[in-house]
């Protein structure tokens, strides 16, 4: 598994990792199955939140990871609504429990909510001074909110921003992605499938990516997730339905794409102009 280091963790984590959206919804003894042989295949980088089920989630983590939390780069987010000063510091405390861990990796502010930034990231130096937390990071912050961030904590505090990001989806490009490299900051792309966008084998973007697999007798998917993490700033976190579907990710790392191929993705995927507001899920 390729690794890239995370920011300003200056850690070496797995560029694909493994995602927990609606992980509590399946089988509960398959999705742990499937997490562990992620993490048996190098994908380090487990990304959950206290949204996910409502906790659900978060605890089913703790059952996969149980013996092997030092293995991970274990990752949870606060909600808009808890990310008070006083309420960062409590959810993180209730994610803690649920994940039975004394500590997260890199915790986020979920999306940016009515609370002041100032409050949250006061919070979440105070966890990192205490150790509850060894990073932190962002998601769905586009570039004002990210300048803003960096107005108020400084430079070298921010660690990540997760943004959506998927072939049929590349906003982040204009301006966000070019941005965290200047400063530092390692971009995490969720849903990178697209959740129900992901190009179909009779369109022109999903011809590209069969014989560009062909060449490499690899599946499409992996060749859109190989050129999702192009980048040393680009890390993904797909979701697994089961263990072979672990495998199918993990294996996206070991792709060697040519200049010529991704720039035949470019092509096939037109970056579009520049939304107004970042898109989220």
């Amino acid at each position: 598994m390729q690794r890239h280091t995370f920011g300003s963790t200056k850690r070496e984590i797995a560029v694909i990792g493994q995602g927990t959206w609606c992980i509590e919804n399946g089988d509960r003894g398959a999705a742990i199955a499937t997490l562990r042989h992620g993490l048996e295949l190098g994908m380090n980088h487990i990304d959950t939140a206290e949204m996910y089920g409502s906790g659900a989630a978060e605890r089913l983590v703790a059952e996969a990871i149980a013996g092997r939390r030092d293995e991970i780069f274990l990752v949870s987010k606060v909600l808009p609504q808890n990310a008070s000063r006083s309420g960062t510091m409590s959810a993180c405390d209730r994610s803690l429990a649920r994940l039975n861990t004394d500590r997260l990796d890199c915790y986020l502010l979920h999306w940016r909510g009515q609370h002041p930034l100032e409050d949250t990231i006061a919070a979440f130096e105070k966890l990192k001074s205490e150790g509850k937390i060894l990073s932190w990071g962002v998601s769905n912050f586009d570039l004002p909110d990210l300048e803003d961030v960096r107005r108020i904590a400084g430079e070298g505090k921010l660690a990540c921003n997760q943004v959506l990001y998927h072939l049929e989806e590349r906003a982040i490009e204009h301006a966000v992605i070019p941005w965290c490299e200047q400063h530092g900051v390692v971009v995490v792309g969720y849903s990178p499938f697209g959740h129900g966008q992901f190009p179909g084998p009779r369109t022109t973007g999903g011809r590209v990516l069969k014989q560009i697999a062909a060449a490499h007798n690899a599946t499409v998917r992996q060749v859109a997730l190989r050129f999702l993490v192009r980048r040393p700033s680009l890390f993904a976190i797909p979701k697994a339905s089961s263990p072979e579907h672990a495998a199918e990710n993990a294996r996206a790392a070991e792709l060697d794409l040519t200049k010529a191929e991704i720039a035949r993705i470019d092509e096939a995927f037109p970056l579009g102009s520049r939304p107004s507001q970042l898109p989220m899920l």
